[in-house]
């Protein structure tokens, strides 16, 4: 069995089944990991949301900020925006089960037989493992709960930057879901900068990458994570960025993490802008 994993795919489902030919991907045998933001920019959102539903098992994804828009859309509590190409999913026939599909999946997912873990976005420096397991597990229980129009509701703009140990149950949540799936830099003392999408660099200024923070906790595992399309694909003190700028027609990006192989890339022929 071979395990891969690919970055933020937005909607673009005919680069990655060229990925998957080139590297011969067997549903039955073979594992894919997603990192999130299935769906919106690119021509084939709801034709994406039903391959990786229907590779079952053999498939992994996290939810990405992107994938909660969407969710948040159908949920009635947010609109669309220009540029969103969320439409043919409001419409199809199935819309109501890949919404269901898409809504109970994670936000992290740990393996330990390849010592990675994957996030949207990345992991806030401050928490360790365990933190970030029992913060997304407290997102997913009221994600998935009876509440969720709500509890969706509460998330929209949210702007919560500062974790604290005496956060509210709204603000932990409010917190997990920026830092999961909208996180880049924070400042010096651990606040989420939500602004800033360039690259490190003089232009960010006193900001640092998350994965090279000096406070940061989780260090031992492989961290594989996508969102960060100015970064591309970048591999840094094992945390490893597969998000290459397909939303914007440049490359979609494919690894192999359980054996070194070489790194699949291929050019995204519907740039958005």
């Amino acid at each position: 069995m071979a395990i891969y994993a690919v970055g933020d795919i937005q909607g673009h489902l005919e680069p990655l089944l060229e990925l998957l030919d080139m590297v011969d991907f067997n549903r039955q045998r073979d594992q894919l990991w997603l990192t999130g933001d299935l769906v919106n920019r690119g021509p084939q959102s709801l034709e994406t949301l039903r391959f990786v539903r229907d590779l079952g098992s053999s498939a992994v994804t996290v939810l990405g900020n992107h994938d909660l828009h969407l969710l948040a859309i159908a949920a009635g509590v947010r609109g669309e925006k220009a540029g969103d190409t969320l439409g043919t999913i409001f419409t199809a026939p199935d819309c109501e089960e890949l919404i269901h599909w898409l809504r109970r999946q994670p936000l992290v997912h740990v393996d330990p037989s390849i010592n990675s873990l994957m996030v949207h976005a990345g992991v806030f420096p401050l928490w360790d493992e365990q933190q970030l397991l029992e913060h997304a597990g407290e997102f997913r229980t009221a994600f998935q709960g009876d509440h969720y129009v709500e509890f969706l509701g509460n998330l929209n703009g949210s702007k919560q930057v500062e974790w604290r140990p005496d956060l509210t149950s709204l603000e932990r949540n409010r917190f997990t879901f920026n830092a999961c799936t909208r996180m880049r830099f924070c400042t010096p003392d651990g606040k989420l900068d939500l602004d800033f999408k360039g690259e490190p660099g003089p232009r960010a200024k006193s900001l640092i990458p998350w994965y090279e923070h000096p406070a940061k906790r989780c260090t031992e595992r492989r961290i594989i994570f996508g969102h960060w399309s100015a970064l591309g694909h970048r591999d840094h003190h094992n945390a490893i960025c597969l998000d290459s700028g397909c939303i914007w027609g440049r490359k979609l990006t494919l690894i192999r993490l359980d054996k070194e192989e070489r790194i699949r890339q291929i050019a995204c022929e519907h740039p958005t802008e």
